[in-house]
């Protein structure tokens, strides 16, 4: 089963001494709606392709112990795509090509996140308010 992080537990995993792609990552799934902010240092992976690119991300995250992905508001594309890398991770654990590790969605995705953090510079990057106060964004 799949385990959620809150947007303050992302923002103090940000913050600390963790270093982005070797102790953790933030995989953004959102597709046209990415525009507008983003967590910082976030990989996009659109959901509309991610099936087809998941083992690529794979083998690029192997070696990362936590993985967080979300969307905007993480209900369907972020859980989604979460256990479809987890089921391509496992299998590579399984096969003995990968570090334990942990796959977590964040809770209220990026619009919980960015609605907390958008003045933060080392949360929240390319933060735009004219998206951001269009709900047809959302």
């Amino acid at each position: 089963m799949l385990k959620y992080i809150s947007p303050d537990e992302l923002a103090a995993i940000i913050k600390s001494d963790k270093v982005p792609g070797k102790d953790y990552c933030v995989i953004d799934v959102r597709d046209d709606d990415w525009a507008g902010g983003n967590i910082k240092g976030a990989q996009n992976a659109p959901s509309s392709q991610f099936y087809v690119h998941v083992h690529d991300l794979v083998q690029k995250t192997k070696n990362v112990p936590m993985v967080v992905f979300h969307c905007a508001l993480s209900q369907v594309r972020g859980p989604k795509a979460a256990r479809i890398y987890a089921e391509a991770r496992d299998q590579l654990e399984g096969d003995g090509e990968d570090i334990p590790h942990q796959v977590l969605i964040l809770r209220g995705g990026f619009s919980d996140f960015q609605a907390k953090y958008k003045d933060d510079p080392e949360l929240v990057e390319n933060w735009s308010k004219e998206v951001w106060s269009n709900p047809e964004w959302i």
